[in-house]
């Protein structure tokens, strides 16, 4: 077969496998070994496997994603999140939509240290909807908020998703952390813009909290001086250029570590639950890495990014419009798409197309992480619903996305401010 016709017959099994339910890294891992055997032969193809897993695996860069997967582990298990919300709590929950606004906050602060939606939507599922629903905030409401405040921990850094694509774009991880900075605050403060308004239009399914007195509330900041820490470890230690963020990953997993164990929140069986299950996440990652490289070689051998980019520059249509285009294929990717899957199947093939076109290869890595934040509140597959869905199986699929709708489209406001204002996800790297 001709390479075009191998190119379209992978790109057919990928999507059917993935239809039926195959793990994207075996469906990508197969289809990449098959179109190379199919078009350069199948001894080169199995030199192909047994070079590319180890490769992959002992890339120093990747070494960070378990890292930063076994800070939050340690983060979480000794107790971070619940003192990030009690903090925020009695700093703004006696106000209208309090507790809404505290768990956005709490979602902001725990992304610091997590780097997961899909962590930061679990942990605030089991620490602020029991205190909203005790309150008497609706089931929507609550699981709308943290749902769509879970969105930020794949923005804020350190943002697992946006290492995967500097890894793949080869691009400086530090920038691409830093660049996520003032969009994830953007996020935040409309979220809480969002809340209010509703807080306004549908007050009785907001209802007013307790209000705390001054002194709780300056004794619940002493709670949250780890976080602080340890996001002052991790970003504030790759923005002045002390450590790269392999190191600062290294750095922010002992740290959150030994301030566990300082303030004896860790046992020993803390720790070992720590470990198996960040080797769980990291072990799914790189496996993930492997059938995108492997994938990577069926993409260069078909040539499938240049016929790509030679389609889309040909359109008679403007750069900006053809950027508009390709975020619309990540918010519909993100409908059925995870986003890991969503950053390994679909970077390789854009970013030439985004580079000649003359974008900031930093920027469009921040628009792609906003893009697949909403693809993780969308129907019909919205994993952070999904995950909400799993840990409270009283509350349905439909009450979550109904709760979704207002901060789907102040999502959409925002991915418009960053596309036609770029200088707000670029002007703090421009300075590091």
């Amino acid at each position: 077969m001709d390479r075009e016709t191998v190119m379209l017959v992978g790109f057919i099994a990928l999507f059917l496998m993935m239809a039926i339910r195959v793990p994207i890294a075996i469906a990508m891992s197969l289809v990449g070994i098959g179109g190379f055997a199919a078009v350069v032969g199948p001894t080169q193809a199995l030199r192909l496997v047994s070079l590319s897993p180890l490769s992959t695996a002992t890339t120093y860069h990747l070494g960070m994603i378990p890292m930063f997967i076994l800070m939050g582990s340690f983060a979480t298990r000794s107790g971070m999140s619940h003192e990030l919300f009690r903090a925020a709590g009695a700093w703004l929950g006696h106000r209208r939509g309090g507790l809404a606004l505290a768990t956005i906050a709490s979602c902001a602060g725990f992304a610091a240290i997590s780097g997961s939606s899909i962590a930061t939507a679990a942990t605030l599922t089991k620490v602020a909807l029991p205190e909203m629903r005790r309150v008497g905030y609706s089931d929507s409401v609550s699981s709308g908020v943290i749902a769509a405040g879970g969105t930020v921990g794949i923005l804020i850094p350190p943002s697992i998703v946006l290492a995967v694509y500097g890894i793949i774009t080869e691009q400086d991880i530090g920038k691409l952390f830093i660049a996520g900075l003032v969009p994830g605050i953007l996020a935040v403060a409309l979220y809480m813009l969002t809340v209010t308004a509703i807080s306004y239009l549908r007050p009785q399914e907001m209802p007013v909290g307790e209000k705390q007195g001054w002194a709780e509330r300056f004794k619940s900041l002493r709670e949250v001086w780890a976080i602080a820490l340890l996001f002052l470890l991790v970003v504030g230690g790759i923005y002045a250029g002390v450590v790269t963020p392999t190191e600062a990953a290294a750095l922010g997993a002992v740290g959150a570590l030994v301030i566990g164990l300082a303030r004896r929140r860790l046992s020993w069986e803390d720790i070992k639950y720590c470990l198996v299950d960040s080797l769980r996440i990291s072990i799914s990652i790189f496996f993930v890495f492997i059938g995108a490289l492997l994938f990577s070689y069926f993409l260069a051998i078909t040539r499938a990014p240049q016929q790509v980019a030679e389609y889309l520059t040909a359109l008679p249509l403007t750069p900006m419009m053809i950027m508009v285009l390709i975020l619309l294929l990540y918010l519909v990717l993100g409908c059925v798409l995870d986003s890991m899957a969503m950053v390994v199947l679909t970077v390789p093939i854009l970013f030439p197309v985004v580079t000649g076109l003359g974008f900031d290869p930093i920027w469009f890595g921040v628009m792609v992480v906003m893009a697949i934040e909403l693809g993780l509140i969308t129907p019909p597959i919205g994993m952070n619903v999904f995950v909400i869905n799993s840990v409270e199986r009283n509350i349905g699929l439909t009450t979550i996305y109904r709760g979704l709708v207002p901060f789907i489209a102040i999502d959409l406001v925002r991915v418009a401010l960053l596309l036609f204002f770029p200088g707000i996800a670029l002007f703090l790297p421009n300075m590091m």
